[in-house]
């Protein structure tokens, strides 16, 4: 160990956790030792516990006023990995419960390019809606949403500059601008997993 909470530790505490069954209630692991993961590795919360936590990692807690960066609408590496993920499946023709390379529904393509990624989803677009958080305008890596059928009934991802990945039922894994008076006419919104899982 290092003391440098970098990607491979957070790749290590979300492997830990999904290894352990450890989740937040949406079923997302976010790499976040919080009180269930530090649970199971004995820790108990107590004044001494949390004192002597405190004492030990004082020396790297900065005493510097910090700013946070201006917003950026260039995506992160995540939003990148699972954008380029997602591209590699282009062509892939849509077949309906499809969770492979043979043939992806929406969500089936959604669910596996986030799981790839490290991330958890679950099944369905309706439930992929109810995990969700909305957002006003979309990142790239964020989820749209569209209602073909009564409710959310559609999913893909948002790319930027317009345009989103996704699998439709009659042309398989594509790119479509948000624009297509089809798709335009049945959007519903943007949503994000967790707030910073992007």
């Amino acid at each position: 160990m290092d003391g440098i909470f970098g990607s491979k530790t957070l790749q290590s505490v979300r492997a830990y956790q999904e290894s352990h069954g450890i989740s937040h209630a949406r079923g997302n692991f976010f790499g976040v030792a919080g009180p269930r993961t530090l649970g199971s590795l004995g820790y108990e919360h107590t004044r001494t516990s949390v004192a002597n936590l405190q004492t030990a990692t004082a020396p790297y807690i900065p005493t510097a006023k910090l700013t946070a960066p201006a917003p950026s609408s260039a995506p992160g590496n995540l939003a990148t990995s699972v954008i380029n993920d997602a591209k590699r499946y282009i062509g892939t023709p849509y077949k309906w419960g499809g969770t492979s390379i043979t043939g992806f529904d929406c969500s089936g393509l959604i669910q596996k390019v986030f799981k790839d990624n490290g991330l958890s989803l679950p099944r369905t677009t309706a439930q992929m809606w109810d995990a969700t958080d909305a957002v006003s305008s979309p990142m790239p890596g964020d989820l749209v949403f569209f209602e073909t059928r009564q409710g959310p009934s559609h999913v893909g991802i948002y790319m930027g500059n317009d345009q989103f990945i996704h699998s439709g039922s009659s042309t398989g894994v594509t790119i479509t601008s948000m624009d297509n008076s089809y798709w335009s006419s049945r959007y519903l919104g943007a949503r994000r997993l967790g707030a910073d899982a992007l």
